[in-house]
């Protein structure tokens, strides 16, 4: 059944909003009335961002400066909501980066800051808003995780353990909650228009051609009114999320493998940049 959920008024928190598909959900929160705190590391492009929204939208908008790596950074975010008394009506987890190549090249210090933003601080973040959401029995919690938590990926066996993790956190919050008011919906968009690839030329982990941000919005939108565990954005995205029923799991991971395989040009013991915007 179909609930369309009414945004205007509500307070959106939304991570990773400075680029990419953070953006995309601020900028769509604002145009359905929205009120919208954006956290990110970028202060400038979030302080554009912040003025933006409210020239063109005429919208409550505010910013706070937080690298969600850090242990202490929903604490800050928390101290800040008390402050202003803020109460999130929504919260896009949408904060993630991966690191790209073999996993023992990658060093620890970048894989646990993985973990940290794309399990840790979700995770801190729902627990964070979701009394509130429950007192008013009423609420919107999108976890943005990947196609990549449909099955193991090589190369990126950190971060596609993070979206699984989130995937299956999602969905079982969601099943706690159905009948609580609050809907909770694990968003697993597959390659998109962010340049997530570019950044050190990853461009092998870009399975398929990249889908519009637009498209992954739409999707989002659909899934909460839907009042949806999950949603795999995208056609094609869906038939390969069935791609475990059909083979055995090593038989998945060693074709995922072959696909992911970095370039034989690549010099698989460099170490690698970290990879954003987030997807």
């Amino acid at each position: 059944m179909t609930t369309h959920f009414d945004f205007r008024g509500k307070t959106a928190l939304v991570t990773g909003a400075s680029s990419g598909i953070g953006r995309a959900f601020a900028y769509a929160l604002a145009e359905r009335g929205a009120k919208l705190l954006l956290v990110a590391r970028s202060h400038d492009k979030l302080r554009d961002l912040t003025e933006e929204l409210r020239r063109d939208f005429a919208c409550e908008a505010d910013f706070l400066t937080t690298d969600l790596s850090a242990s202490g950074a929903v604490d800050a975010i928390a101290d800040s909501l008390r402050a202003s008394g803020t109460i999130v009506d929504v919260l896009i987890n949408n904060a993630g980066f991966a690191a790209y190549g073999r996993f023992e090249t990658i060093p620890l210090s970048r894989q646990r800051d993985e973990v940290q933003v794309n399990c840790v601080a979700a995770v801190a973040l729902m627990h964070l808003v979701l009394p509130g959401m429950l007192a008013k029995s009423d609420g919107v919690v999108v976890n943005v995780a990947s196609t990549a938590a449909l099955q193991p990926d090589p190369y990126m066996a950190v971060y596609g353990a993070t979206k699984a993790f989130l995937l299956s956190f999602s969905e079982a919050v969601w099943a706690e909650n159905r009948h609580r008011g609050v809907r909770v919906v694990a968003l697993c968009p597959g390659a998109t228009q962010t340049g997530f690839f570019d950044v050190v030329g990853a461009q092998e982990a870009a399975v398929g051609t990249p889908m519009p941000i637009a498209k992954v919005i739409q999707d989002a939108f659909r899934a909460v009114d839907r009042n949806r565990s999950h949603r795999v954005v995208g056609t094609k995205n869906r038939l390969l999320a069935n791609l475990p029923r059909l083979l055995s799991r090593q038989g998945v991971a060693r074709l995922v493998e072959k696909i992911l395989r970095p370039k034989q040009s690549r010099e698989l013991g460099a170490t690698p940049k970290r990879l954003g915007p987030p997807r």
